[in-house]
């Protein structure tokens, strides 16, 4: 699935923000522990290693109340392996785990006594970031809303405790090169959900879950047959169970596909992640594959191109 969503205030907040980074003196970048991997925006890794020197980052694994704890934590060493790079797993149901990034911060810079850390505090949209910031701060200063995009402009943010913060607009990349990642961000709505198809992302999600987490999907939708093969007879089989049905008994597909999303995202099914470190390690070596193989292609339209120019 191709999404088609770059609003013109990201391209401009992307400006901003390689403007910004070399006055922080660290980055916070905020992660769907669910998508650890698709809701890391290559941007903000690009721009912390722009100059030839990696500054510090922590990884703040949002959400984790709704991942799977035991694929949080393979997450979490594999992150740790990067160079300058924390990991923090929290939720923000919990803000006690959440203001444990106030000493985190501290413990990267622990000269920094009598002088403001400045933190440049990034995400991809509807990662939970300003209400995370809101914790911080003890009131709220960041607009928050269970949609994409709802921040959109940077705004300091002085916590009071010799932190300063620089809040981001939730950005994402103009191309999303790993097709499933793509289909990941659309699930959990870091897109608009205007810019997808409901029917073609529950499909994913359906094709998933029915191989990775069979028995959640038994225990929510009273499954004592055996599981449906096909992403269309599981939601099929649901969609009757839930009444979700048109004239002549038909299967409502685009209105069980929306139960379905949203039972994934509030955590209804359980607690689901949706990639681990070795199935994006295998993406990627596709990922690549492809690219070079359209690289290959495109050379080979230029040559011969120029081949007729002679």
């Amino acid at each position: 699935m191709s999404i088609h969503w770059y609003p013109g205030h990201m391209h401009k907040a992307r400006k901003e923000m390689i403007k910004a980074l070399p006055t922080v003196d660290l980055v916070i970048e905020i992660l769907d522990a669910r998508i650890p991997h698709s809701s890391e925006n290559p941007v903000i890794a690009s721009l912390r290693t722009k100059s030839g020197y990696t500054k510090p980052c922590i990884k703040v694994l949002n959400k984790t109340d709704l991942a799977d704890p035991a694929i949080t934590k393979q997450w979490c060493e594999t992150f740790n392996r990067e160079r300058n790079v924390t990991v923090l797993p929290i939720t923000t149901t919990q803000p006690g785990q959440v203001k444990q990034l106030i000493a985190a911060c501290r413990e990267l810079f622990p000269d920094k006594k009598d002088t403001p850390i400045y933190a440049m505090i990034a995400g991809i949209p509807n990662v939970g970031k300003s209400t995370l910031i809101n914790i911080l701060a003890g009131r709220t200063v960041a607009k928050t809303g269970n949609e994409a995009a709802v921040t959109k402009h940077q705004q300091r943010i002085d916590l009071g405790n010799g932190i300063v913060l620089l809040d981001t607009p939730g950005i994402l990349w103009p191309k999303i090169d790993n097709e499933n990642s793509s289909y990941r961000l659309a699930t959990l709505g870091s897109i608009k959900d205007t810019a997808m198809n409901y029917d073609d992302v529950a499909f994913f999600l359906a094709e998933y879950l029915i191989d990775a987490y069979p028995n959640l999907l038994r225990d929510r939708y009273d499954i004592d047959q055996d599981m449906p093969d096909t992403p269309l007879e599981f939601l099929e089989l649901i969609g009757v169970r839930r009444g979700c049905l048109r004239k002549k008994g038909l299967v409502d597909i685009d209105k069980i596909s929306t139960i379905l999303i949203n039972e994934l995202r509030n955590g209804t099914l359980g607690q689901i992640s949706l990639e681990t470190p070795e199935m994006i390690a295998q993406e990627m070596i596709e990922v690549e594959r492809i690219k070079k193989e359209k690289a290959e292609k495109k050379a080979a339209r230029k040559k011969k191109f120029k081949s007729r120019q002679k």
